[in-house]
């Protein structure tokens, strides 16, 4: 009976062990603030930004256009048929609807882009992080960042700088 006593004491007193050196086992690490440090990132916005200027600049001048000619036709419309005026507010209906569509295929296109130059960015980072957590025999990493459900994380590791490190920045 003594024996399955001292057996069973040490049976909790190890289980007990376990749970405190898994608990250690934990980090942290703002990943928001780990993807708008990476100079990928950075690049990606500024190619991001010149696209849409690019996009702007070709909407703007085909909306300066369609202005130039509804002031036309405003101007013009009491001399023309009725006819006339019909045939140039559908025509004016039409230059509208190809500026939406153009508009909506800049956002198509951007956002096309974003994906698509994000999904190596956030593989980059993740690889990272894992290879800091494996040096560092961390079993969990939990995301910090706002919004992510990590609400409590003074104690626990935060490894943001060594992943920083990792990734070379």
């Amino acid at each position: 009976m003594k024996q399955l006593q001292t057996l069973l004491l040490v049976a909790i007193f190890t289980i007990g062990l376990g749970g405190v050196a898994n608990a250690q086992k934990t980090a942290h690490i703002n990943t928001d603030k780990l993807l708008t440090a990476m100079p990928e990132t950075k690049a990606l916005k500024a190619e991001l930004e010149k696209l849409q200027k690019t996009y702007r600049a070709d909407i703007e001048g085909m909306f300066k256009a369609l202005e130039a000619k509804v002031n036309k036709y405003k101007a013009e419309g009491k001399s023309q048929t009725e006819e006339t005026n019909q045939k140039r507010a559908i025509e004016v209906q039409q230059e509208r609807a190809k500026i939406g569509q153009a508009e909506q295929a800049m956002n198509q296109e951007m956002g096309k882009k974003y994906q698509e130059k994000t999904i190596p960015i956030l593989k980059k980072a993740e690889d990272a992080i894992k290879a800091v957590a494996a040096e560092k025999g961390i079993i969990y990493v939990m995301d910090a960042a706002p919004g992510k459900g990590l609400i409590v994380f003074d104690k626990g590791e935060d490894i943001y700088d060594a992943v920083k490190a990792k990734l070379g920045f």
